[in-house]
């Protein structure tokens, strides 16, 4: 049985920083430099990702590295 993702593309960037900030690593390898941003509160993770150019699959490895940095 596949584990649940802690952070989903529907969530906001302020929430991923604020309850998971071991991901700002992550998020800024991606170039997504949302962390000071006003947009990040009300953005989600998928909209940060293709406001920043990010390709679907490399959308889907912003989720991916993010949990795994969220499980740390």
């Amino acid at each position: 049985m596949a584990k649940k993702a802690l952070i989903t593309g529907s969530m906001t960037l302020g929430e991923v920083i604020t309850g998971y900030p071991g991901t700002i690593p992550v998020m800024l390898k991606y170039g997504l430099h949302c962390i000071g941003c006003h947009v990040a509160a009300s953005e989600t993770v998928e909209q940060g990702a293709a406001a920043h150019g990010l390709s679907k699959e490399k959308a889907k490895a912003l989720l991916r590295d993010l949990n795994k940095a969220a499980k740390k």
